[in-house]
């Protein structure tokens, strides 16, 4: 991981999700801007002037969840929270990535900046020192029902700030206290409320929900590219692209898909030739951007609710020094993110069905016109029969993980907490959706790319035409059958590193 020259300047309502990739996958150190330190010092004398005084402030002064009627006296206040980040650092299963880990990170430290959560800057401070150093707690993925926000694998990130727990340090997993020696820091001691603010919120569904947004934002108009390919291999006619079409129903997503199809085909030779030998093609061509452009759509509105998300303060009590008051609400329940991250998964479930349907017309000699599944000696060749199957495993694997999380809410802490989000699952399941749709439309790509192979001399158009060449510079076209799974893992690799989206662009100026 490179790190970046200038650091990023955190005050708590300026961050981008360019900014959260920035610092979770290119390495951008973070610093608190001046402006917002003082805010974060009045918070937290604050709470440390109510403990003194007595006053009944939940979580502060009394227990958590069905405990908060339990009074709790000055003198247990440290212990209080290091008790609360201990017992709920209890997640299971994989640890997140390092990407996610630094987001997480990240979005923890722009919403205490903010001054309503009672943080110290000294703990602030440390948190900053971890991600800016490279020291990744080890967070489980399991364990958050998204209220009261991500309260277990936040307890995670909060417990290495006392040197308990795993982090990654110098690309080695050690105990926290093992890192911070080698690091020349020092555990926190916690002060009044600093274990809730730490562990309290939506952040971690809201970092995994930031990365899966920003990768699908690229996903989107390489669907395009996938089903510009397929439409020349189909030997599709183009007149769905029509923007008069799209002008009498203009959903801005479905405009830019027309637009884009259109484009990429420009100048095609193969388009031209066949345009004339019917006047429509089946849906899962002549319906792109209908499908695409509602999908696009989601993405739109996941945007706009992640956007408010990242600088949005969700922990509980919130203070508000200005008033002298504590208001415990809820802003630590993850509907919100809940809701957006189920659209976006079904949006993204959507772009994976059609790509399959369009992968399956062209294994079908009897649809395609093309030599039975891709292959000139078919029977003694399968040729592209079966990643169509693995297409179709994933895209059913999808309509399941579809199912929206958010109507699933189960009661936890004695009833106290009575409705919660699934939020966390919902990112996670998005995330998860978001990888099989890469890899249905790798095969995509693989098989789009055959079928043009079976039309030279013919050109393809000037964006679908510059892609193609540019997959045929690392796969070859198959005479015979080959061992194909390196090919499609190869194929995929191209999708997600953003090569093939760079040669459509460096083609068409004006792909969205």
């Amino acid at each position: 991981m490179m790190g970046m020259g200038e650091s990023l300047k955190l005050n708590g309502h300026s961050l981008r999700l360019n900014d959260i990739i920035n610092v979770a996958r290119h390495g951008q150190k973070v610093e608190l801007d001046d402006s917002a330190i003082a805010f974060v010092e009045r918070g937290s004398e604050m709470v440390s002037s109510w403990v003194r005084e007595g006053k009944s402030i939940y979580g502060v002064t009394t227990g958590f969840g069905d405990l908060a009627s339990t009074a709790i006296p000055p003198e247990k206040s440290e212990e209080l929270q290091e008790n609360l980040l201990k017992s709920h650092a209890c997640g299971v299963g994989e640890p997140f990535s390092e990407d996610v880990t630094r987001a997480i990170m990240l979005l923890r430290v722009n919403t205490l900046i903010r001054g309503f959560s009672g943080i110290s800057l000294k703990t602030l401070q440390l948190l900053v020192d971890f991600l800016n150093l490279g020291i990744h707690p080890v967070i489980p993925e399991q364990g958050s029902v998204g209220a009261s926000g991500d309260l277990c694998p936040l307890s995670h990130l909060g417990i290495s700030l006392l040197g308990l727990g795993d982090v990654v340090y110098e690309g080695k997993r050690m105990p926290a206290s093992e890192a911070l020696r080698k690091a020349g820091l020092k555990p926190i001691r916690l002060g009044p409320k600093e274990g809730l603010a730490l562990n309290n919120g939506t952040t971690v569904m809201t970092a995994v929900a930031c990365l899966v947004l920003y990768d699908a934002l690229e996903l989107a108009p390489l669907a395009d590219v996938a089903a510009a390919l397929s439409l020349e291999a189909l030997k599709g006619v183009p007149y769905a692209f029509d923007p008069r079409t799209h002008e009498l129903r203009p959903h801005e997503g479905q405009q830019i898909v027309a637009r884009n199809i259109l484009n990429l085909i420009d100048s095609s030779e193969i388009i031209e030739k066949y345009k004339h030998d019917r006047v429509q093609d089946a849906y899962s061509l002549r319906c792109v951007p209908q499908v695409h452009g509602a999908s696009r759509d989601a993405l739109d509105y996941v945007k706009n609710k992640i956007q408010i998300e990242i600088n949005s303060v969700t922990d509980n009590p919130l203070i508000f020094p200005a008033e002298g008051e504590a208001i415990s609400g809820g802003n630590f329940h993850g509907e919100p993110i809940a809701l957006a991250m189920d659209f976006l998964g079904i949006a993204l479930s959507e772009i994976g069905n059609i790509s399959e349907r369009r992968v399956a017309r062209l294994v079908d000699h009897k649809l395609s016109g093309l030599p039975p599944f891709l292959i000139s000696e078919s029977g003694v060749n399968s040729g592209f029969m079966i990643p169509q199957y693995v297409a179709a495993a994933l895209a059913s694997e999808n309509k399941g993980l579809s199912h929206p999380s958010s109507v699933d809410s189960i009661p936890t802490s004695a009833n106290q907490e009575d409705h919660v989000s699934m939020g966390m699952y919902a990112a996670r399941k998005a995330s998860s959706i978001l990888k099989n749709v890469r890899n249905i439309l790798a095969i995509e790509f693989l098989t789009a790319s055959q079928g043009l192979d079976f039309l030279k001399p013919l050109r393809a158009g000037k964006g679908t035409g510059k892609v193609h060449e540019t997959i045929r510079e690392v796969i070859p076209f198959i005479q015979k059958d080959e061992y194909i799974h390196p090919l499609i893992g190869e194929t995929a690799r191209l999708v997600s590193d953003g090569t093939l989206l760079r040669a459509a662009r460096e083609a068409v100026g004006d792909l969205q």
